[in-house]
């Protein structure tokens, strides 16, 4: 398929350039800290969520709950709550990691133009419990298969995103007021980046670097 769209009865046929290009697109999705305060073109948040509604789900049940946090008391109550956390993690290493880790910049909290809040419902209606009797958890990893979606469509348009999960999900739960039902899974900064690199920034600043495949990957 070299371009144009594709019929519903129609199997795509994706081009080597395509995949390819996918693959780049792979390397390239970074966990980003480090934003442009600018806002995001108007209509491309909406786009890339619709995107990512297209994500599998167990039981067909899309259990994700997104909250767009706009208001700025929230997010500063958020990113209270994200400081006081840190604070924590960072007291829980000795003196030598804990200076290493008091120098990451772990979230893009304050200039993000985009917070979004990503719950999954534990209970969800639709579905009628498909799948999930033994193994309920599986509607949190439906909704974590929404986020990576969102994530690579947004990398695709030149759009960052940040993973913060140094926060008290019971703390923003009661900040954003949801549903009791509602499981925080991830708080997502979003927007375009300061900065553009093809390797972690904890491997740059040599916290942590990757580990081969064949490390974790086992045959029985």
């Amino acid at each position: 398929m070299s371009g144009g769209s594709v019929g519903e009865d129609e199997k795509p046929d994706f081009s080597e350039r395509f995949r390819q290009d996918f693959e780049t697109l792979l390397k390239w999705r970074r966990d980003v800290r480090r934003f442009r305060t600018d806002p995001l073109p108007t209509g491309l948040l909406d786009h890339l969520l619709h995107l990512a509604d297209l994500a599998p789900s167990v039981g067909n049940s899309q259990p994700w709950r997104v909250v767009i946090v706009e208001s700025p008391d929230k997010r500063s109550e958020v990113t209270a709550c994200f400081e006081a956390e840190n604070e924590t993690a960072a007291n829980t290493y000795d003196d030598n990691k804990a200076a290493l880790y008091r120098q990451l910049k772990l979230s893009g909290l304050k200039e993000a133009p985009v917070h979004l809040a990503v719950f999954s419902d534990e209970d969800p209606a639709q579905g009628h419990g498909l799948g999930r009797m033994t193994m309920p958890e599986t509607l949190a990893y439906s909704t974590v298969s929404m986020i990576h979606t969102f994530w690579l469509a947004a990398r695709a348009e030149g759009v960052g995103v940040g993973w913060v999960s140094i926060l008290d999900p019971a703390a923003v739960s009661e900040i954003l007021q949801v549903d009791e039902s509602w499981r925080l899974v991830a708080y997502l900064c979003v927007g375009f980046p300061e900065e553009e690199h093809i390797d972690p920034e904890l491997e740059r600043v040599r916290w942590q670097s990757r580990s081969p495949l064949e490390t974790r990957l086992f045959r029985r």
